[in-house]
């Protein structure tokens, strides 16, 4: 069996949700994890920020993740994301994304009572959790979708040595590189954003979870090989380009810009979720422009 180490070492898409006629898309989800099995991402993050996991019923929860699971190739790692704002209902939540072939999970931190949030009540609530989970668990910090609740290295230090809190994925440009004191032979760091992934790889990171990779996951999985086989050059090259997509995607339109880039690229995408909107067809322009002037194209 791998060791957790490579079992985080690489790029993981975090799966976005196609919705037809506000209907999960199943073909659509099953169109893109099988396009994406042909490339070398590490995995799969299901039920996060970017599968807009919160405009999800309980029940599609399950159906999307049962659906990455059955579809996902063999040397592809699931994790799911399980936060809720119970110690109770996330538990619930880990046991059953566990029992659906989850091989992993992530615990966004409750955030409703965002000021009641400190570092002895997340302490609380992450090893009560991990105490009885069947699967190891990462962190997720993201403070602009939890109400500003923010992991920081002192978190981090007060759990070091459970066994199954193995890692953070930091999706805030404020912390990571804070959260790398925390790394270690059983605690890995992960980029949640390209903006930042190659500079966290070289200050002792070892994957990340990356909105771009939904719509160019072979050149994200590629900015990992080469950085790891050595081959500066190319590294450096590939992650300019990265980046500069990253902030005309994703950095300036959020998931309904990474959903239009996706359709762009021959991957299911749509709209958002309602209450939220697509973008406007300037926008889809902007987007469009930005693929076809990089050295990537809209192909």
């Amino acid at each position: 069996m791998q060791g957790m180490r490579e079992r985080l070492s690489g790029v993981f898409a975090p799966m976005t949700t196609p919705f037809r006629d506000e209907r999960i898309d199943e073909k659509g989800l099953i169109a893109n994890v099988e396009k994406m099995n042909a490339t070398g991402l590490l995995g799969y993050f299901v039920l996060g920020t970017n599968g807009e996991y919160k405009a999800l019923t309980i029940d599609e929860r399950w159906k999307v993740l049962r659906t990455v699971v059955k579809r996902r190739g063999r040397d592809k790692v699931v994790m799911a994301g399980c936060g809720a704002e119970s110690t109770y209902e996330t538990l619930e939540l880990v046991r059953k994304a566990a029992g659906l072939g989850a091989e992993m999970v992530s615990l966004l931190m409750p955030s409703f009572f965002a000021k009641k949030m400190t570092v002895e009540v997340m302490e609380r609530y992450v090893r009560e959790v991990a105490d009885v989970s069947p699967v190891p668990m990462l962190l997720y910090n993201n403070p602009s979708v939890a109400g500003g609740v923010t992991i920081r290295l002192e978190l981090l230090q007060r759990l070091a040595g459970h066994p199954r809190v193995v890692a953070i994925k930091d999706s805030s440009k404020d912390t990571w590189r804070d959260n790398l004191a925390a790394a270690s032979g059983t605690f890995f760091v992960l980029a949640g954003s390209a903006a930042y992934f190659l500079d966290l790889l070289k200050a002792g990171g070892v994957g990340g979870v990356l909105s771009l990779a939904n719509v160019f996951p072979a050149e994200c999985a590629s900015l990992h090989r080469d950085y790891v086989e050595g081959k500066q050059a190319e590294t450096e090259r590939l992650n300019a380009t990265l980046v500069e997509l990253n902030s005309k995607v994703s950095g300036s339109f959020g998931v309904a810009g990474v959903k239009a880039a996706m359709d762009l690229r021959g991957f299911c995408g749509g709209e958002p979720r309602r209450p939220h909107v697509g973008l406007k067809a300037e926008e889809r322009e902007q987007i469009r422009t930005a693929l076809e002037t990089s050295s990537f194209g809209t192909r």
